[in-house]
């Protein structure tokens, strides 16, 4: 796909603010039949009854013609859901650099003598998100494992002590502002902190007993240590060859929940002989999680933490780092799956390189800066969280298509551009615009909060003009389904335009 390197930001602005007449200075844009039958085909479905009740805001820029082909509502504020990572990924690529790296140190306080540690071991961390399933192909352990491995290098195979976290940069709440607190338990909502495993979640795995009223097993994966689990759940009758999917769903019935009556993650219901259920509950202390699972890996590799008393005490002797892969390799994880927790972990990582201070309320102000410098509008945005999670973030059409069009010109426009979703092809659109002209062809950011739902991107039209859109929909009542069968209608119509004819 052809890039825009060659458009300057303040062009695209001005582009965006013009009432469709080309300049005389630029190429001649679509004739009017084209540009008419675009926007009937819009109005058409924007306009439909169906969406009475609901706001579209949309948003096509031909940025090459500096040319606005297609608004409504463009400069109305909308909850753009994860459409805010957009904000957050090109932010983080032109602030932090597409080969910035996160660290993870390790410290001893203490003194090693024949192999043994009297004291303490320290974990640094500032926010690495890459120690997860996603990011190691499966094994969220193996960064884990290869800090055992540097500890035997360096000499360490006991631990007369403790393994503790240092103090964590990231100084607010793990939690975003706004985020609904009745998906806390859920795997999108975990909360983020300096040290971060497993995306801020775990995979609870119920296995029913061989015979009704057996005992249950539960056990937890990528870490086997940690959460504790309460098991009250119990085995009922093995489902019937040819069993309903319905009798299926009532026989393995299994609620997983963090419960204030007890001291870790509850287990209860039932599952039927022989069948097992898999369930995802988010990690309530994060730095927690991390050091179980780095004990696990410690264990692995034969070191023995002791945890014995009264440890000398005295300064913090560096032992090793360990990075984490590049920005350029983390953004495909973030921004194709729509994974919040990067998303968290880059707005705090923005505020503590910046800042010295790895608070939301201080990441917010540097995008926001970012966002202006770009030519945005003041009043076209509002920015609480880095992953859009948060149902006080509001976006206007003409914000994004203006920091879409801002990052072509960045030297690294390519790391963010490959980031992002292909329609049919993989993330967030892979089932979405399949057997079209966009397949393969559009790349897009999608957004999903109950009531809102958006899609932003880039698409190369039948005569290979690049266009940036912005489609966004908040309100409706009808299914999410029918928004996004709008939102690949218009995406489907500009990959088959041809503006030169």
């Amino acid at each position: 796909m052809r890039t825009l390197r060659h458009l300057a930001g303040a062009a695209l602005v001005a582009g965006c603010a013009t009432t469709g007449a080309p300049s005389p200075s630029v190429t001649a844009g679509p004739t009017p039949s084209v540009r008419l039958a675009l926007r009937q085909f819009i109005d058409s479905m924007v306009d439909a009854p169906e969406f009475r009740s609901a706001q579209w805001g949309v948003l096509i820029v031909d940025a090459a013609r500096a040319e606005t082909l297609y608004a409504h509502n463009a400069d109305k504020l909308f909850m753009p859901a994860s459409n805010m990572k957009l904000l957050t990924g090109t932010t983080a690529l032109v602030q932090l650099g597409a080969d910035y790296r996160w660290s993870t140190s390790m410290l001893a306080r203490g003194v090693v003598r024949d192999s043994l540690l009297t004291g303490d071991l320290i974990v640094r961390g500032n926010g690495d998100p890459s120690v997860s399933d996603h990011m190691q192909a499966g094994d969220a352990l193996a960064p884990l494992r290869a800090l055992a491995d540097s500890l035997r290098a360096h000499g360490i195979n006991r631990v007369r002590g403790h393994l503790v976290a240092a103090p964590s940069p990231f100084t607010d709440s793990p939690l975003g502002y706004g985020w609904s607190w009745s998906d806390l338990d859920d795997a999108y909502s975990a909360g983020v902190d300096a040290l971060y495993f497993n995306e801020g979640f775990t995979r609870v795995v119920v296995h029913g007993g061989a015979r009704a009223g057996d005992a249950v097993r539960a056990t937890t994966r990528p870490a086997s240590t940690y959460p504790a689990l309460v098991v009250t759940a119990h085995t009922s009758a093995r489902l019937a060859p040819g069993a309903s999917a319905a009798d299926s769903a009532a026989a393995s019935a299994i609620v997983v929940t963090h419960d204030s009556s007890h001291t870790g993650v509850l287990v209860a219901g039932t599952v039927a002989a022989g069948d097992s259920v898999v369930k995802e509950i988010t990690f309530r202390h994060q730095g927690e999680a991390y050091l179980a699972a780095l004990l696990e890996a410690m264990a692995s590799r034969g070191i023995v933490v002791e945890k014995g008393g009264g440890a000398p005490m005295g300064a913090e002797v560096p032992l090793f780092t360990m990075r984490s892969p590049p920005l350029r390799e983390v953004l495909p994880f973030f921004e194709k799956p729509s994974q919040n927790q990067i998303g968290e972990i880059l707005f705090k990582t923005l505020a503590l390189e910046k800042t010295g201070v790895g608070r939301a309320d201080s990441a917010a102000r540097i995008v926001s800066q970012q966002v202006l410098s770009w030519g945005a509008a003041a009043d076209g945005f509002a920015i609480r969280d880095g992953s859009g999670l948060s149902r006080h973030d509001y976006l206007s059409p003409r914000t994004i298509v203006t920091v879409l069009g801002a990052i072509t010109t960045h030297p690294d426009f390519r790391a963010f551009h490959d980031a992002l979703p292909i329609a049919g092809v993989d993330g967030t659109i892979r089932n979405r615009m399949k057997g079209t002209a966009a397949q393969g062809n559009l790349r897009g950011k999608t957004g999903t909060l109950d009531k809102a739902r958006s899609l932003s991107g880039y698409v190369t039209t039948g005569d290979g003009r690049q266009l940036i859109f912005s489609v966004l929909c908040n309100n409706f009542v009808v299914p999410t389904r029918r928004v996004d069968q709008v939102s690949d209608a218009i995406g489907v119509r500009l990959a088959s335009l041809r503006l030169d004819r």
